[in-house]
């Protein structure tokens, strides 16, 4: 259930006002030495309490490595890393357990686990558990830095406000360096400004608003990935579906490409010297779920935050009767900004384990 992979494994534990949150890493390759840095500056990205479009709950979210590194080097034992919990306010969430949040895991929870779930800060459902999914992303990143594969994702929307797109077909460098080190990720750092704007006008309305994430890899080699069941989509979606909020995924042209015709959506393909290429990249870098070698381009789409401060009607399961909440506690007003380095870790546990699929790694 809370785990994932197959050449490298992670196991994800613990709730979000437990003593703490972690994961186990199985199957690194040994010798693989890692900047413990670099690790913080991506678990920094991700952490509460640092920015007004964010929860005011303040989290270090420094992790303490347990096993499977020494001298900051892979030991090829399960990586264990370990994230206390420490601004709790289990108060908050009192009386989640016979009242379910609407749009909220607290319903069916209660019904698959008759009851017994941690409802505090939404247990083992909650968006925290993704701290230790950026951890194992940071972990994989570096490994995949080595080969020559970079990944990078950008805030593509907030609302109806949209943030230009990755050019498909060549996405620089720098571009990739800039966001993949960024808080509040955007091409057009122009779009901050209105985006801030809406998110402050949902928080002070008690309300949220959704928005969707693009990622790109780049240095994929052509020739990863398998048909199927066991193709890049089919990786990709089936951790990112992992990513509380995520409602929905699409690559290369995505829902758009349906609108169009063959002759409109087909790929063509040129030599570039020795290597082949498309003259655009409406595919997404992926073709019969095998790499093509072009950027790998995907978007996420993500729920508005369903813990929002207004009056909802709801059911009290204890009385079997309707009922109302008012939800307190410290949430997203919008979950998109915190969301990109987690959907960034993801691509990056993906890639390697369909590099190790095809013995390159």
């Amino acid at each position: 259930m809370s785990s994932w992979g197959e050449a490298i494994k992670i196991s994800i534990f613990g709730e979000s006002h437990g003593k703490a949150i972690g994961v186990v890493i199985d199957g690194l390759p040994a010798g693989e030495r890692l900047d413990i840095e670099q690790i913080y500056l991506q678990m920094s990205r991700r952490a509460p309490g640092r920015d007004k479009a964010a929860t005011p709950r303040l989290e270090k979210d420094v992790p303490e490595i347990l096993s499977g590194i020494l001298n900051d080097t892979t030991t090829g034992a399960p990586l264990c890393a370990m994230i206390r919990n420490t601004n709790t306010r289990s108060q908050d969430y009192g009386n989640l357990l016979t009242k379910p949040r609407p749009a909220h895991a607290d319903f069916t929870g209660y019904i698959r686990y008759h009851g017994c779930n941690d409802i505090r800060g939404g247990g083992h459902f909650s968006g925290r558990l993704t701290a230790p999914l950026v951890f194992a992303g940071a972990v994989c990143r570096q490994l995949l830095a080595r080969r020559g594969i970079k990944i990078a994702a950008h805030i593509a929307s907030v609302g109806p406000i949209c943030d230009s797109r990755f050019d498909p077909v060549s996405i620089p460098a720098a571009l990739m360096d800039r966001l993949s080190t960024a808080v509040f990720g955007l091409i057009d750092e122009s779009r901050e400004a209105p985006m801030r704007e809406l998110i402050e006008q949902c928080r002070m309305e008690q309300d949220s608003i959704g928005g969707t994430v693009e990622c790109a890899v780049t240095g994929m080699p052509a020739g990863a990935g398998s048909p199927m069941f066991g193709g890049i989509e089919n990786v990709l979606s089936s951790i990112l579906f992992g990513v509380p909020a995520v409602k929905g995924v699409e690559f290369g042209s995505g829902f758009e490409g349906s609108l169009l015709r063959g002759s409109e959506n087909n790929d063509e393909f040129y030599y570039d010297g020795d290597t082949v290429r498309t003259r655009t990249n409406r595919h997404g870098g992926i073709l019969g779920g095998i790499s093509s070698g072009m950027p790998i381009v995907f978007r996420t789409a993500m729920k508005p935050t369903p813990s929002i401060s207004r009056q909802q009607r709801t059911v009290d399961l204890s009385e079997k009767s309707d009922s109302v909440i008012e939800i307190t506690g410290r949430h997203d007003p919008c979950i998109v900004v915190r969301a990109v380095p987690v959907i960034e870790a993801a691509a990056a546990i993906a890639m390697v384990n369909i590099l190790a699929e095809v013995h390159q790694l």
